[in-house]
């Protein structure tokens, strides 16, 4: 943590308050409705690791360590549950020049229709969330004209 010997306003601590209070009300709903479709808040977010991550091929594990902030040995957890569920499938590079070490994950057509139904209900929240976090995060622009 750096220091830069700059102090907050009250309004930024309040500020701060709100948007937290805001992201875990989100994080908390996102868990719901991913339990409306049968899913742990953490098998949402590796299928759309997976959906979002830019190569065609699919995502390392380790790449998706990465985008879920946890440890290897978790994720092969999690993509073993995952793969049980008949939601995402494990490919061993193949063919000449390819690596048959990494492992890359894409998703079944099971794991793409619940994250389908997920991935709407989310974007149409986080637009009606916008204005909220565009305002927590910006000054409060005071105005001293009548």
């Amino acid at each position: 943590m750096s220091s830069t010997g700059q102090h907050l306003t009250e309004d930024e601590y309040a500020r701060l308050l709100k948007f937290r209070v805001g992201l875990r009300q989100f994080l908390r709903w996102s868990e719901q409705q991913a339990a409306e479709v049968g899913l742990t808040g953490s098998q949402h977010q590796l299928l759309l690791a997976i959906r979002g991550h830019p190569d065609s091929r699919g995502p390392s594990i380790g790449e998706l360590a990465g985008y879920l902030c946890t440890r290897h040995h978790s994720v092969v957890q999690l993509i073993d549950r995952a793969e049980q569920l008949g939601l995402v499938a494990r490919n061993r590079g193949t063919g000449q020049g390819k690596d048959r070490r990494v492992v890359r994950l894409t998703l079944t057509e099971a794991g793409a229709a619940k994250l389908a139904l997920l991935s709407a209900t989310h974007l149409e929240e986080l637009r009606r969330l916008a204005p909220l976090v565009n305002a927590l995060v910006e000054p409060a622009v005071t105005s001293d004209v009548p």
